[in-house]
């Protein structure tokens, strides 16, 4: 039976490399983007690759929760009807805003980097399911290292930092994920974390550039700071892609679960606070709340 895998964000940058992995391994795979043109000349790469399996674009505005729900609906809706499993699930979507902004009054970035991902993955559990054994992958970041962590409320109080607010929406998720593998120890749907340690992107091109990303203290060392930004979104998407493709992918991790996989492409220990289990119920409960 055929092997399918969705890729959200695949249509440039690390979630189009992400796609063009795993249409090389053998898959069949739908990729997720808001943009039909861009979606069109991601499809003709892929296909140009000659891939065993066909490829092609689903449209949907992932900022949208309202899009993400129809979305699912899509994909359930079309393996139902084909009766083939749902083999990967790669949550690739992420986000970063120098100035803070509203998805229904929700601030943006949680919302993308973190709700996003969160309500399609659990709208898919029972086609992953169905398909197992199969695997989610999420993709996480290396800004959870800097982000704040207190989850008693959807946005924290203060002022609004990009760079910041970004690492805690993608330790939010990176909780949820940690605590999704335990959820669905058992089921044969296994769940990674994949940290693709950063490429030039859409995402980062100009963005980290901008000092008002990052909290005041962080300001004073700009010079400092911006340097090993460029340095860390440098590297090819191709090269940052590997983590996903390997959590994805790599038969070595066939059985296991709650995995982080690091830049490098191999398992690395989670970030500690991820792994805080109030955290993690913080993380459900303004979830549940905001993406019902």
């Amino acid at each position: 039976m055929t092997k399918t895998a969705v890729v959200t964000a695949g249509t440039g940058g690390i979630g189009l490399e992400t796609a063009l992995g795993l249409a090389a391994a053998g898959f069949a795979v739908t990729v997720v983007g808001r943009d039909a043109e861009r979606g069109s000349r991601a499809v003709e790469r892929i296909r140009a690759t000659n891939p065993a399996h066909p490829v092609r674009f689903l449209a949907a505005d992932l900022s949208s929760l309202d899009q993400v729900r129809a979305l699912a609906e899509t994909i359930a809706a079309d393996h139902a009807a084909s009766g083939e499993p749902l083999t990967v699930l790669v949550n690739n979507v992420g986000a970063m805003f120098p100035q803070r902004q509203d998805l229904g009054g929700v601030e943006a970035s949680f919302v993308i980097n973190h709700l996003s991902p969160y309500l399609l993955t659990e709208l898919l559990l029972p086609t992953l399911t169905a398909g197992a054994p199969s695997r989610i992958v999420n993709v996480t970041s290396g800004a959870v290292a800097v982000a704040r962590r207190g989850f008693e409320a959807v946005e924290p109080s203060g002022g609004y930092y990009g760079f910041h607010w970004y690492g805690r929406a993608k330790l939010a998720n990176l909780a949820y994920t940690l605590d999704l593998a335990v959820r669905l120890d058992g089921t044969g749907v296994s769940v990674f974390a994949a940290d693709p340690g950063g490429a030039a992107t859409d995402m980062t091109n100009g963005t980290l550039a901008d000092p008002k990303i990052v909290s005041p203290a962080l300001r004073l060392l700009w010079p400092l700071v911006r340097r090993r930004f460029e340095r860390s979104t440098s590297g090819p998407a191709s090269v940052a892609a590997r983590p996903s493709i390997v959590a994805a992918t790599d038969e070595v991790l066939t059985g296991r679960t709650g995995v982080v996989i690091g830049p490098q492409a191999r398992p690395v220990a989670p970030f500690r606070a991820a792994t805080d289990h109030r955290l993690a119920q913080a993380v459900h409960r303004l979830s549940q709340a905001h993406a019902p």
